[in-house]
Order: structure tokens, then C-alpha cells, then sequence
């Protein structure tokens, strides 16, 4: 997956976070992605994760989906105990943004979800590889 992302994030950076039929074996071709910037809860250490993102209004939604993997990707822990803020890069630029991790039962999980399942197409098939109901990630620019 490290390989994959690192290739995802550098086609990204070079043509201002648009992606072609030549990443990823053209699954992400005219889709948003965002590149979110956040820290080990337990290392420090700085990641980036692409991650596909719907819109809601200003803010972006970003889904702790994994493809359907049992457990929530380590990324979504990391925002979930972290400061609350952090940047991500949308196109061309890198904001700051507020986060606000909404998980299932939670108010406003139902629509944030079904915003971020109506633009990713794959959320239905991802679904079908777990019970697990995947958090949702609200990302609020701050400025």
C-alpha cells in the first residue's frame, strides 16, 4: 500500500491533484482526492494518506474505509486523537482544516456517509467486505 500511495502522492503533487488513467490503474481518473496530513499517535512520525474526498458545502469527507477491511485504517486513529486540526492538500494548495471524526450512530453520520458512498462508487462493494460501518472524517477549512 506504501508503494501505491507513494506513487498516488507524487503523480498528485505534479499535476495539481489531478489524476490520469496512468495512477493507480486509472481508479481514481476524475475523482477529488485530498492529501491528508497527520502524525502517529504513538511514533510522531509525519504521514501523508490520499484519500478520496466528497464535498459537503466548504468542508471535505473523507471515509476510514480500508476496502473493506476488518479494522479502521491506522490513519483515522491518528486524527481521532490528535489536535482536532491539521492541512491537507486539495489541488494545487495545502489548507488548514478543522477534524471531526463522526462515527457510526453518531448524529450526522448517516448523511456525511451517504454523501462520501454517492461519490465513491466503490463504497457499496467495500461494504459487502465487512460488518464494519466505516467512520467518517469531516474536514473544515479554518481560514
Amino acid at each position: 500500500m506504501a508503494d501505491m500511495n507513494t506513487g498516488v502522492i507524487e503523480a498528485f503533487r505534479a499535476n495539481a491533484g489531478v489524476l490520469g488513467d496512468d495512477v493507480a490503474g486509472g481508479h481514481f481518473t476524475g475523482k477529488r482526492l485530498v492529501l491528508l496530513h497527520h502524525a502517529g499517535r504513538v511514533s510522531g512520525k509525519e504521514y501523508v494518506t490520499p484519500l478520496v474526498a466528497a464535498t459537503d458545502g466548504d468542508a471535505y469527507v473523507i471515509t476510514g474505509s480500508l476496502g473493506g477491511a476488518p479494522k479502521d485504517p491506522a490513519w483515522v486513529a491518528n486524527v481521532e486523537d490528535g489536535p482536532g486540526e491539521t492541512t491537507i492538500e486539495v489541488g494545487d494548495k495545502t489548507i488548514r482544516v478543522k477534524t471531526t471524526v463522526v462515527r457510526p450512530g453518531e448524529p450526522d453520520w448517516e448523511r456525511l456517509y451517504g454523501i462520501w458512498a454517492e461519490y465513491w462508487p466503490d463504497a457499496k462493494e467495500y461494504e459487502t467486505h465487512t460488518d464494519r460501518k466505516f467512520p467518517v472524517i469531516r474536514l473544515e477549512p479554518t481560514a
